[in-house]
């Protein structure tokens, strides 16, 4: 009888294995998931986000993004300052307290350039447009998938590197293994404790597109908590 059990036990895990989802396929039922009518490509549409981080006032943010038109715009509010990027076919313009022409000083003080524009521009685009934003040129899909519990839940997780003129962390995303719905991701820089961990609740469908309305960051090295990205509303343009 005890025989039979393990071998039960061992062909089970064999059919399990065997049944395990490609990285390609993890991801493609993630993208049906939250993109099922493929509307990312076109996306067009304007986001309210709160950043909340510990110690330090709320920044409200505006943010619109149309990829059929290659533009992008943010309008922060922050310590009764309000900041405007817009980068229209590459062209960048920088708006502080209603004002263009802005001095050396002010630019230093606070920390205004197009070079922080298109990180803005890339930050949003990236993570709202995930799962989606994977199938990009330059992202390398590993194969093989596994299985994890973090936090108390368990999930299917997906490998992701890039070439090196895209990016040099490591990603971890993982899903739930029902729906395939992206609920946490995670990156790792040269060194095992370095990076962060990000978590994602709640649900914002935006242009028939499920994403993320909390997404809370921490330290891998010491689930220290860093702030919340919170998706306060939506509205299409």
């Amino acid at each position: 009888m005890k025989n039979a059990i393990t071998l039960l036990a061992l062909l089970l895990s064999i059919l399990s294995f065997s049944q395990e989802l490609t990285g390609l396929e993890l991801l493609e039922k993630s993208i049906q998931y939250h993109d099922p009518n493929n509307k990312w490509k076109t996306f067009k549409g304007t986001l309210w986000v709160n950043m909340v981080t510990p110690n330090s006032p709320i920044r409200n943010s505006e943010i619109t993004i149309d990829l059929p038109s290659d533009y992008f715009y943010l309008k922060a509010f922050k310590n009764k300052n309000t900041t405007e990027y817009s980068i229209n076919k590459g062209i960048c313009k920088i708006e502080f307290n209603k004002k263009i022409n802005l001095s050396e000083k002010t630019k230093k003080e606070h920390n205004l350039s197009c070079k922080r524009a298109n990180l803005y521009k890339n930050y949003y685009t990236y993570l709202y447009g995930l799962p989606m934003k994977l199938k990009d040129k330059g992202t390398i899909i590993h194969n093989k998938t596994t299985r994890k519990n973090f936090k108390g839940q368990d999930y299917i997780v997906l490998k992701v590197t890039y070439e090196k003129d895209v990016g040099k962390d490591t990603w971890y995303f993982y899903f739930n293994p029902t729906t395939y719905s992206m609920e946490v991701y995670q990156f790792f820089k040269n060194t095992k404790d370095s990076g962060e961990y990000i978590l994602l609740s709640e649900e914002e469908i935006i242009n028939d597109i499920k994403m993320p309305k909390n997404r809370a960051w921490y330290y891998n090295k010491n689930n220290k908590y860093l702030g919340s990205d919170i998706l306060e509303k939506s509205n299409s343009i």
